[in-house]
């Protein structure tokens, strides 16, 4: 954020892109005012492994921001991706104090929930609340002021490595910038592409990006589950530099050009060009052959995320069907195929509830980062939190050593 307390800036920093979008939130709602991209450069499958490049990046897409919106920005809110997020459900259990539910009880209870052994390199991101029990009755979402003389709150928690985690608070940091809040991706994408009805009948979100698929499961308006599968659309992007025998960068713009990952919907008889390696002169393909490369890499994803929601438990409770977004979404073709593995309805999604610049962010290219914003004001409405630093984040290390240690000695 800026000075100005109602302005509120997300920061995507994704395998393929780095994107910041700046908002300012008023009466009338969350204007976006600014917003820039750079390529990623400096990660590999959601997880900083190039430090340098990734703060070029940052700072490159955040002043593309500052002069459209015409303003300068310190601190933002962060997604975090990768393979190493992990989400698990907990349930806590305590006795109310003086038969009526407050706001202290419903703390206590969320932190007898957070009471399970998580291993010392990992580190919570989110608890998030997905039902009260009041007395054996279930179903409760907002248990203040109700009377009673047991709480229960079943909880969804994600965690994530302690170092992925540090390495991106401190790109952020090397580029000038504060860290507000560290945010899983497939969360802040669901702020901004599911409705509410959705969530309540149960949906399944894919956020499908260059190095990894996340996969966020909603039922009954709560979140039931979080998974991630390590593939994206930079893995089809590799299979088409290997397969046309074109450079990287070409098979990309390839696939952004041409690209549709359902062979039946291409015309038989239509063309593309094929730049060449090593100045050999470029030739011409029909995109069929582009389509036969593109639809069983984007099947075996699809299949990938199918087992990650039947091992939810989840596939059959899920009466909305799928939500699909992320850049690699967009390529034609992706819901057809993703319809016929899943064999429910497939909608993708651009994101939601937003005013301003909207022509800007209007594809699913930046449904996270339009999310973070969106939690963003969820965020400061709730109370303003002190800025994660990497300082911060090794002392989170050393208390949890020095827990281990305890339990040990």
């Amino acid at each position: 954020m800026a000075k100005d307390k109602n302005i509120i800036v997300g920061l995507d920093i994704g395998t393929t892109k780095i994107c910041c979008v700046i908002a300012e939130s008023g009466s009338d709602g969350l204007d976006i005012i600014g917003i820039g991209s750079h390529t990623s450069l400096g990660l590999r499958k959601g997880v900083v492994v190039n430090i340098d490049a990734t703060v070029e990046a940052i700072k490159s897409a955040v002043e593309e921001a500052e002069t459209m919106a015409g303003i300068e920005i310190e601190s933002v809110y962060v997604g975090i991706a990768g393979g190493h997020i992990k989400g698990i459900n907990s349930h806590g259990i305590i006795a109310i104090k003086g038969g009526e539910v407050t706001q202290q009880d419903v703390d206590r209870v969320i932190e007898a929930a957070k009471a399970v052994n998580i291993p010392m390199d990992r580190e919570v991101i989110h608890v998030i609340p997905q039902e009260f029990v009041v007395d054996e009755q279930d179903g409760i979402l907002k248990p203040v002021g109700m009377n009673g003389v047991r709480l229960e709150a079943k909880v969804h928690i994600i965690t994530g490595a302690v170092t992925s985690a540090q390495n991106i608070v401190r790109s952020v940091n090397r580029a000038g910038l504060e860290v507000n809040d560290i945010v899983v991706e497939q969360l802040a994408a669901s702020e901004a592409t599911l409705d509410f009805d959705e969530k309540e009948l149960g949906v399944g979100l894919i956020d499908m990006g260059g190095g990894t698929c996340d996969i966020a499961m909603f039922l009954n308006s709560a979140i039931k589950s979080t998974s991630v599968v390590a593939l994206g659309g930079a893995n089809i992007t590799n299979d088409i530099a290997i397969g046309l025998r074109t450079p990287n960068h070409e098979a990309e713009k390839i696939k952004r050009m041409y690209g549709c990952a359902t062979t039946a919907m291409v015309p038989e008889n239509e063309m593309i060009e094929v730049p060449g390696v090593g100045g050999r002169e470029p030739r011409q393909l029909s995109r069929r052959v582009l389509a036969d490369i593109i639809e069983p890499r984007v099947a075996e994803i699809f299949m990938l995320i199918k087992r990650e929601i039947e091992l939810s438990g989840l596939i059959d409770k899920i009466a909305s069907g799928i939500v699909i977004t992320g850049g690699t979404s967009i390529m034609d073709g992706m819901p057809e195929i993703a319809e016929a593995v899943f064999d429910l309805p497939v909608r993708r999604a651009s994101p939601q509830g937003v005013s301003g610049l909207t022509d800007l962010v209007d594809s699913p290219l930046y449904a996270t980062v339009v999310g973070l914003v969106l939690h963003g004001v969820k965020d400061k409405e709730a109370g303003t939190r002190k800025p994660l630093s990497g300082r911060r984040l090794f002392d989170k290390i050393l208390d949890r050593m020095k827990e281990w240690v305890s339990d040990f000695f």
